[in-house]
């Protein structure tokens, strides 16, 4: 009996991953951590100080060579301010798959967004407040604009979105290039620097953080992630574009606008691209920035979404995990430890999150085989009591 009830034990919890993607990355997650610790230790390395480094990123504690222990704020300031383009990126892959599209161009409608944020700080209006807001908001449009063009090449002209995103990032790139060279005073590296009227960082966020350079692009990227959650889950738009990822034939046969909805999503997803590159472009440096390639917030967004699942907590959690990673290497590296250690975690992660139609498979196949085996028993004991009263 007590057999029984630990073989429906385990086939209860196989078919809890198999109906649970958040359990799925979860364990895809550890299953990156693990093989990363694995790593460590056969390159000689101690295992205790990555996870003192990330401990470090996340809380600010950290152990000193005498033993004893100190908190600095400032490591707790500096992982959120870093986890916030991959929050925004991670946003714009997910809204734009919820709508059946795959939006690799996150990176060239995040280097719109700089761009244009950038040349607004440097010409645009100094006054207090305006300015910085006036940035963003014309960062969030010009990356709508550009995350719009491929909605409506596909939605118009079936012109894959893939491709299309692929030579807009190229093109976004050397644009930007383009435009912010030609402002006075701009070198091949570097622009004069902003007014103090376009940064985000404020005076409180500083002190309160010990000086580090969390900024309001952090609460920028909260109010981000709510919106995602209300228009996907709350509004009638939201519905629609679910909708039409399910199925788009579907969605236009029951009368719903799937031009329109195809447009949007990828208008939306290119506007929080966009957004992450006005934080960056105002929250973390003071001048403007003339790129030579590209900072690939967008391409790890498209991991991001994944872990997360395409929902809206899920892709906060994965960019604070991301962020996290991030953080985390300049403290390795004082601890003796090679920082691209973090990077092969982040690619065990998107190895382990590609994997995981795998593991649901092998999942399907214990709960098939669990099931038989309860069938077969149930057999042998229907037919031990016909041999018994037949006797």
């Amino acid at each position: 009996m007590h057999k029984n009830n630990t073989s429906l034990k385990k086939q209860t919890f196989s078919e809890y991953l198999l109906s649970s993607n958040a359990a799925i990355s979860v364990i895809v997650v550890l299953l990156g951590f693990l093989v990363g610790t694995l790593i460590v230790l056969l390159v000689g390395k101690n295992p205790g100080n990555m996870y003192k480094s990330f401990l470090q990123a996340v809380t600010g504690i950290s152990q000193k060579r005498n033993g004893s222990w100190n908190w600095n704020i400032r490591y707790v300031g500096e992982w959120l301010n870093t986890s916030v383009p991959f929050i925004l990126c991670g946003l714009c892959m997910a809204f734009a798959a919820r709508a059946g599209l795959f939006n690799i161009g996150g990176e060239g409608q995040y280097i719109v967004g700089m761009t244009v944020a950038q040349v607004i700080a440097l010409l645009g209006p100094q006054v207090s407040v305006f300015h910085w807001v006036l940035a963003i908001v014309c960062a969030i449009i010009c990356g709508a604009v550009w995350g719009g063009i491929v909605g409506f090449l596909k939605a118009k002209f079936e012109v894959s979105e893939v491709v299309a995103t692929i030579m807009l990032n190229y093109v976004a790139l050397y644009l930007s290039r383009i435009v912010i060279m030609a402002i006075p005073g701009t070198n091949t590296y570097k622009t004069v620097d902003f007014p103090v009227t376009a940064s985000i960082r404020v005076g409180w966020l500083s002190k309160i953080t010990n000086g580090s350079m969390l900024n309001l692009g952090f609460f920028m990227a909260l109010i981000a992630v709510f919106l995602y959650w209300f228009i996907m889950n709350k509004t009638n738009l939201g519905f629609g574009l679910r909708a039409t990822g399910f199925n788009r034939n579907a969605a236009k046969s029951s009368g719903m606008p799937v031009v329109v909805s195809l447009v949007l999503a990828m208008a939306i997803s290119g506007a929080f691209a966009g957004l992450a590159g006005g934080c960056v472009a105002l929250g973390s440096f003071r001048y403007g920035r003339v790129i030579s390639g590209m900072d690939n917030y967008g391409f790890t967004g498209i991991a991001v979404a994944l872990v997360g699942n395409n929902t809206a907590v899920g892709n906060l959690l994965a960019g604070l995990l991301f962020g996290m990673l991030q953080t985390s290497q300049p403290i390795m590296q004082s601890k003796g430890l090679p920082k691209e250690i973090t990077l092969i975690i982040q690619g065990l992660i998107v190895v382990f999150i590609a994997l995981r139609e795998g593991l649901k498979i092998y999942l399907r196949w214990q709960a098939k085989k669990t099931q038989e085996r309860a069938i077969s028993k149930t057999e042998k004991v229907a037919l031990k009591i016909n041999n018994t009263e037949g006797k």
